[in-house]
């Protein structure tokens, strides 16, 4: 399962909105084995790496952090306190989450350990595309396998925005602050079929530990959820025939689609968060700034801000972009320009309710292929990375290291 943008991208040849690349080659795989951390291959992250990395004014790396810290202010500045039912219907929440939303988001100890705020790089500054506030991934990338591309590449002295880990290992130390009734066990869950959120687990895994967590990795389709007598609790197997309860869940998989598929399931998890028998992250509340409907929300609270893209409920007059509120990967995109359809994608996403955004152009290459930066917030703003394609960016395209310049 991945999680990026879902935006069809068209650049012009703008010399006001270029990207500049240099050679950056290396074997990736011995550098991160010799780093301790070769189980981040399993799921050949580093083999759609290319051999160039994005040169990046330190200037430009900082007004990027700057404005995932801004942008997630103002996001949490715009939710109404009470979190009334016009506001979560408008964004589309799940009515089955609505009480565990107001109720993650009015306890701070419901913790919103990270995201992933994906940007375009414009002549005027950083403009948001969205937010990925609940399962983010690209984790191994920007935290890992870029920080490794240098010694790879024999470029120790260089640079990067890449304090994700650390950032990581901060946000869980804080999450066990504020829950210090709890025992420190975290179980970690992802689709078992996929490689992808499991070394993305991985990486979570090792910075919750370092944080002093008991970790332990688990498919969800292997847990058991026991909301009567001792056993309360969530469960994983840990051996043959071994089983083990866990205070903190961490899930790699979205809270709409459990909210669709599993409402069974997310009847015993708020039985069990209400009773403080366990916590999990990211929170239901981060479901809120997941929603492209937050886009035009922040538009209404903070219209004409320079952080943001003019979008709406209505569709826009000139050149947008149409996208449903939960799409993923490219899917269920529709391109829109003096009033008829330019383009569009097939997905599986077509019976959502869907944002309009205003076009945006994305700063390109000397080749053409097309630079979308993703800038991860956790607790802060702390990590650059780049993904680049000739047109849609998706969880196949290309991730590009970056050298501070």
């Amino acid at each position: 399962m991945a999680v990026f943008s879902s935006d069809l991208i068209r650049a012009k040849n703008n010399s006001g909105n270029n990207i500049k690349v240099i050679p950056h080659a290396g074997n990736i795989s011995s550098a991160l084995q010799n780093l301790g951390w070769d189980w981040v291959l399993e799921d050949e992250c580093a083999n759609y790496l290319p051999g160039e990395a994005v040169v990046l004014p330190q200037s430009q790396a900082d007004d990027l952090l700057q404005a995932a810290d801004e942008l997630y202010e103002m996001m949490v500045a715009s939710v109404p306190d009470d979190l009334p039912d016009s506001f979560l219907q408008q964004l589309a929440i799940p009515a089955n989450l609505w009480s565990l939303v107001r109720h993650s988001w009015n306890d701070e100890r419901h913790w919103h350990l990270y995201g992933r705020f994906d940007m375009a790089q414009t002549p005027e500054g950083p403009k948001l595309i969205e937010f990925n506030a609940d399962t983010a991934t690209s984790i191994p990338e920007t935290a890992v396998v870029q920080w490794a591309s240098l010694a790879a590449a024999g470029k120790h002295e260089a640079e990067q925005a890449s304090g994700l880990y650390e950032a990581l290992v901060t946000q869980f130390e804080k999450w066990l602050d504020v829950n210090q009734e709890l025992e420190p066990s975290l179980l970690l869950t992802y689709i078992g079929a996929s490689a992808e959120d499991a070394t993305n687990c991985a990486v979570l895994a090792q910075a919750a530990e370092e944080a002093g967590f008991q970790v332990h990795l688990c498919p969800i389709d292997q847990i058991t959820i026991t909301v009567v007598g001792e056993d309360r609790g969530v469960w994983a197997p840990v051996g043959e025939e071994q089983w083990q309860k866990f205070s903190f869940v961490y899930k790699l998989i979205p809270w709409e689609q459990l909210a669709w598929e599993e409402p069974e399931f997310i009847q015993d998890v708020e039985n069990l968060l209400r009773t403080r028998t366990v916590v999990i992250a990211n929170p239901a509340y981060s479901l809120l700034l997941q929603s492209k409907g937050m886009l035009a929300w922040l538009w209404q609270n903070y219209p004409h801000n320079p952080l943001l893209l003019e979008t709406s409920f209505a569709p826009l007059k000139g050149k947008y972009i149409s996208k449903p509120f939960y799409g993923r990967e490219g899917q269920n995109v529709t391109v829109v320009a003096n009033g008829e359809s330019v383009t569009s994608t097939p997905g599986e996403f077509d019976n959502q309710p869907v944002v309009y955004q205003q076009w945006c152009e994305f700063p390109q290459d000397g080749a053409g292929n097309l630079y979308q930066t993703g800038v991860f917030w956790a607790g802060e703003g702390c990590a650059i990375g780049y993904r680049r394609a000739t047109g849609i960016i998706t969880n196949t395209s290309q991730f590009l290291a970056h050298l501070l310049s």
